[in-house]
């Protein structure tokens, strides 16, 4: 025994002497220190990160390799042959799948390739200097295999914020951080539109580009890491930290408005025609072939603080946007996105208190005035002729301000334990106002313009972290602590008075239909052989387009949450790597909740890894789900449809047998390889999810005899439970020649959601949750995207050509809302028969399309970039209809869009 004892003495002996400490500082070209970043002995996982001012330590064997890796820089690898290595790394923009990464893991080694979940990390500066999308949500649908955003028509206020999700589940499914902490969600909730109806989300397109260093976007459930919202995935969005460099850009395009397609003369940019500010129509010229007109000003900004890696960092973008108007039918004379002008301002700042300890805060301000086309009266009750000779087109205009401020320290303590103590404050404002309207019940002495209030989500969360990296316990092992106390607040504020009133013949809003009689037309469809048909119609009262909140509607509700978590990585090998979390939460208005996850990752070879994940999740419901309510005019092939949506408190939900909202409930699991062979990289992942109790909206539920003033009724209920499964692929090579520089990534996704189970009780499926709702569901997860971006750069010139297939989708129009009896072909066949029919009419295919983008750059001098391109090059468009759409225009707002080719120049530079 005395003899193995010496022999394993000599061995751990020989062991520490051939180990050696290297230290270092890692800047760029310019000298600047570079934190974060990773540094790994090659051929191990032995890794450490630069800290603030760039300096690192690690203990290596003799004559090790290590490699060092950073967010938009070029990878390089060093043989060590001193005690000291200082290192300069060169940028190089693009998704590199070495990166350090802050979302998905709390151990500040692990990197894109070696973690246990799918993580994209995409570099904005290289996206946005080498493409022309405007704005984040189009930025990330080009680049992220399984991210899905498009712009709406004839939506309300989707038209002015766009829903966005992941792997096809909702909007409100997905968690969107700054910089590791929680963003707040916009105050909106989709009601119409193809995705995301019934959900809340983040307003992505809040946040200026300039302002982003790196998006990283967890494509796996991470509720037991993050909390509620995480079921989909995690967006965290890490700012710009850079100092002593000006950069900035100007950017202008337009859309080439050449639809594609037979549509009839008069129709909207066909034949010159276009619509003035009141939506009616006046020729223009046929010479006359753009619109969308848009300006895009950047601007970024950042300093030093002190002589210890301090930094204030600030960004600003503005934002001009005209409308697009593309073919639409009679009904439909606006159909086209909103025009947009916004402004943005961003900060980033940190500073050293002390060695071990760091003040940190950011946040922003946007200020965005949107303007859409809302559907056109032509005739009937709500036109009054002397106002609006032959009808108008309302618009529906948005003042949207959206504020955050975050802060907080962090320290380390003598014995490595990482402490983050932070409070992050945001609120999102939404206000309506329509204009080019009437309130049809006060005639011609009606106003054209209304205040019709809107709602406000206020939400203030505090942290506390704790961490701590083992690097003796087996092959390392990193331990996280943590709690978060949230407060959110929801309200809906009233409009003026006659955004929502009804009056009677003297001017007086009607209290008391009874004793007050409303303004009446005659009605075209009298029968006076009928004793049900009415000589007169009453006008309805409210601003056509989009009517204004009542006291009635007015919300101010507010909740609590309290969540702890752990979770806990453990490199038990150099090639086996174990992670687990665990999360407890307690919502004031609905109990609590304790979520698991568990993930690993195997080292198959030096170059290829195995790794898998499962996990439970949850979603509350938002506060906006359980109290918004709205009386709206809903436009469909029968007409116009009066439709109370009810809040889930409601006697009215209460009467139709609703039940109170509960939380979401779901199980992930994910399989997937990564490799990596020098100049390429790969990540191939699986993924299963099944949601319990989707909230969804409900369809329309007769409700013409509850004395409620209104034809229909519609709620929010826990309809139906959902399975997806689907593969995200990214691929990606870069090659460096001589002076030539290389690039190809591939990105994918193949999704298939279904739905298992309709949840609708003793209540009728068809009007609970119907085919046209179980489409509009579905078409949110399309079956598959592939995008091809391929790169060339020498010297002064760069390019970039990016193909992007997106998949078909089928969606039912409302032909589903006629009559069935319409659809039969002969007297017999059978009831089931008769719907396949009518199913069959009403779907709308579009087909597959592949994009087309391309861009060239041209250094004009050091400091002085042109870049000129093209969205959508071979002005693509999808598949024309011939039946009513959702938006009533030719096309759905399927995810390729609708607006064609976007032609565009810009002038970038940097000090």
């Amino acid at each position: 025994m005395k003899k193995i004892a010496l022999f394993l003495l000599f061995l751990n002996t020989a062991f520490l002497f051939a180990q050696k400490e290297v230290t270092g500082i890692v800047k760029d070209k310019t000298g600047n220190p570079l934190p974060g970043v990773n540094i790994v002995e090659k051929g191990t996982s032995n890794g450490v990160s630069s800290d603030f001012e760039g300096k690192y330590s690690i203990k290596v064997k003799e004559d090790a390799t290590l490699i060092f890796s950073y967010v938009g820089f070029l990878t390089i690898e060093k043989v060590v042959s001193g005690d000291n290595l200082n290192i300069v790394l060169d940028e190089n923009g693009g998704q590199i799948l070495n990166d350090v990464v802050v979302v998905g893991s709390r151990n500040t080694k692990r990197t894109v390739v070696n973690s246990a979940v799918p993580i994209d990390v995409i570099n904005v500066k290289d996206v946005t200097t080498q493409s022309g999308k405007l704005e984040i949500n189009e930025l990330l649908q080009y680049v992220a295999p399984s991210f899905n955003a498009n712009k709406q028509s004839g939506s309300d206020g989707a038209d002015h914020v766009d829903p966005a999700s992941l792997r096809g589940l909702g909007p409100d499914q997905t968690l969107v951080l700054i910089n590791g902490k929680r963003r707040h969600q916009s105050s909106l909730i989709n009601l119409f539109g193809t995705r995301g109806r019934g959900n809340t989300g983040t307003d992505l397109n809040a946040i200026p580009a300039s302002s982003i260093k790196r998006i990283e976007i967890l494509r796996d459930g991470a509720a037991a890491q993050y909390g509620s919202d995480a079921i989909a995935g995690v967006i965290n969005i890490v700012l710009n930290d850079t100092v002593d460099e000006f950069t900035g850009s100007v950017t202008y395009g337009v859309y080439n408005t050449n639809a594609k397609g037979d549509f009839p003369e008069g129709t909207a940019n066909t034949d010159g025609y276009r619509l003035d500010q009141n939506g009616n129509g006046n020729t223009f010229g046929k010479d006359q072939a753009f619109d969308g007109g848009s300006v895009k000003v950047t601007a970024n900004y950042g300093v030093s603080i002190g002589d210890k890696g301090g930094y204030a960092n600030f960004s600003t973008e503005y934002l001009n946007k005209n409308k697009t108007l593309r073919p639409g039918f009679d009904f439909r004379k606006g159909f086209g996105e909103a025009a947009i002008q916004s402004f943005n301002l961003f900060g980033n700042l940190a500073f050293p208190i002390s060695d071990k300890t760091e003040f940190y805060a950011f946040g922003g301000k946007n200020h965005r005035d949107t303007d859409a086309y809302a559907f056109t009266r032509n005739d009937g009750e709500r036109v009054v002729e002397e106002v609006y000779p032959g009808g108008y087109t309302p618009r529906i205009t948005s003042n949207i301000i959206d504020n955050s401020f975050a802060a907080g320290i962090r320290t380390q303590t003598a014995s490595g334990w990482k402490i983050d103590f932070s409070n992050t404050f945001g609120k999102n404002l939404f206000h309506y106002y329509v204009k080019g309207t009437i309130n049809a019940s006060l005639l011609e002495a009606s106003p054209t313009e209304f205040d019709a209030g809107g709602h406000s989500l206020t939400q203030n969360t505090t942290n506390f972290d704790i961490s701590k990296n083992y690097e003796s316990v087996l092959d390392g092992l990193n331990l996280a602590f943590g709690a978060e106390f949230r407060t959110e607040k929801f309200n809906i504020f009233a409009g003026e008075e006659g955004s929502y009133a009804t009056y009677d013949t003297d001017g007086r809003p009607i209290t008391d239909p009874a004793n007050q009689s409303a303004p009446t037309i005659p009605n075209p469809e009298y029968d006076p052989t009928d004793p049900d048909s009415s000589p007169t119609i009453s006008r309805p009262g409210g601003s056509q387009g989009f009517p204004g909140y009542s006291p009635n509607n007015v919300v101010d509700k507010s909740r609590t949450n309290l969540s702890l978590y752990t979770d806990a990585e453990l490199d038990f090998t150099k090639s086996f790597m174990v992670s687990g979390a665990v999360r407890f939460e307690n919502y004031s208005d609905f109990g609590s909740t304790i979520n698991g996850k568990l993930a690993s990752r195997l080292m198959l070879t030096n170059h290829i890894n195995l790794r898998g994940s499962v996990s439970t999740g949850f979603r509350a419901p938002s506060l906006a789900q359980i109290y918004y309510n709205l009386r709206f005019t809903n436009f469909s092939s029968g007409g116009a449809t009066e439709v109370l949506l009810s809040p889930n408190n409601s006697p009215v939900t209460k009467a139709f047998g609703i039940d109170n909202l509960n939380e979401e409930k779901a199980i992930n699991a994910s399989l997937g390889l990564t490799a990596n062979f020098g100049d390429f990289t790969a990540t191939v992942d699986g993924y299963l999810i099944n949601v319990k109790d989707r909230i969804v909206l409900t369809g329309y539920f007769d409700a013409s005899g509850l004395g409620l003033n209104v034809d229909k009724a519609q709620f929010f209920v826990n309809g139906v439970d959902t399975k997806t499964t689907g593969l995200d692929v990214v691929l990606a090579w870069k090659k460096t020649i001589n002076e030539n520089r290389f690039g190809a990534t591939l990105v994918g996704n193949i999704n298939d959601m279904k739905i298992d189970k309709v949840k609708n009780g003793d209540l009728d499926e068809k009007t609970f949750f119907g085919e046209r709702d179980k489409a509009f569901l579905l078409a949110s997860a399309p079956p598959n995207k592939f995008g091809l971006n391929l790169n060339y750069g020498r010297k002064w010139f760069d390019a970039g050509l990016a193909f992007t297939r997106f998949s078909e989708v089928k969606l039912l129009d409302y032909q589903m809302d006629e009559d069935p009896e319409d659809y039969r072909t002969s007297p017999s066949e059978t009831d089931e028969q008769v719907f396949s029919n009518q199913k069959r009419a009403a779907t709308d295919t579009y087909g597959a399309k592949i994009v087309t983008d391309l861009t060239l750059g041209f250094k004009l001098c050091k400091s002085t970039k042109l870049s000129i391109g093209a969205n959508n090059l071979l002005n693509v468009y999808p598949d024309q209809q011939d039946d009513w759409v959702e938006a009533g225009g030719y096309w759905d707002a399927v995810q390729m869009g609708f607006n064609g080719a976007y032609y565009y120049a810009r002038l970038g530079f940097n000090f």
